[in-house]
């Protein structure tokens, strides 16, 4: 996968669009039309992501977990890559996590993307019986996770089928964009334009003292903030943002802000 150009550079990487296929207030037939209705619109990667609860709307509504739904899409698709945005550490052992996005590699045919973070949403680990402990205990979590997951995959028969790709999201600067650098193919970041222009600097720092080339990470932003492609989408592009995900939530996902976003990939493809 190419990575972005630095800050001020020609920008010489492709655009990709995601689409965050929220698993809340839906029953699942319509999440799989959603994912259906995505890939055949061209997305390049469908999300989903790893909670227990709805993060929006009616707390206690509708909701489906994240890893038997990936490889449910596994099956269900045929061109896009698929992920969870992101899968949270804390909920499997490391080893674990590693097999089952092995066995997802393997379903999908290569597609899988392992998103992953140190949680957040204390709901979530209150009522599945997690230990929240503190951000900064569960980023080194994740850390102390990464090295057992690559060990695991070197160690599973059959292997993956590819380097499975890994996104991690997350701008802590002091130790999340640390594990980025060392760890990441992608790294999803959050806030406007000068967080993220501040905050990728920081990652190339880090990227210079491990010893590793920041061009092999890609940016990766949501769409959010932009309620359309236009203006700012491009100065992101030019800032070295290279995979844009729109967010879509249930019951009605809405795919024609998606369809937009990827008329603008096109166009800055071509």
């Amino acid at each position: 996968m190419q990575g972005p150009t630095t800050t001020g550079a020609v920008v010489n990487h492709p655009v990709r669009i995601g689409v965050q296929i929220q698993p809340q207030h839906a029953d699942y037939s319509q999440i799989r039309r959603a994912v259906a209705a995505a890939e055949e619109a061209g997305v390049d990667v469908c999300f989903n992501w790893d909670h227990f609860f709805p993060l929006h709307g009616e707390a206690d509504g509708k909701h489906f977990e994240c890893w038997t739904m990936l490889a449910a899409w596994a099956e269900a698709t045929e061109r896009v890559e698929i992920g969870a945005l992101v899968s949270c550490n804390s909920y499997r052992n490391p080893e674990l996590l590693a097999d089952m996005a092995r066995t997802v590699d393997h379903i999908s045919g290569g597609r899988l993307i392992l998103g992953i973070g140190s949680g957040w949403f204390e709901r979530d680990y209150d009522e599945y019986g997690y230990e929240f402990g503190t951000a900064g205990s569960r980023l080194d979590d994740l850390a102390r996770a990464m090295p057992r997951i690559r060990a695991r995959w070197a160690a599973l028969n059959p292997a993956p089928t590819r380097e499975i790709p890994v996104l991690i999201g997350g701008g802590g600067e002091r130790k999340t964009l640390r594990i980025v650098a060392e760890h990441a193919t992608t790294w999803h970041s959050f806030g406007d334009l000068a967080t993220f222009t501040r905050k990728s600097s920081v990652l190339d720092d880090w990227c210079a003292q491990v010893g590793r080339d920041p061009h092999e990470i890609e940016r990766s932003v949501g769409t959010g903030a932009m309620s359309s492609p236009g203006p700012a989408a491009e100065a992101f592009r030019q800032a070295g943002v290279g995979l844009f995900t729109v967010d879509v939530s249930g019951p009605v996902y809405d795919l024609g802000p998606l369809r937009e976003w990827i008329a603008w990939r096109d166009e800055v493809n071509a």
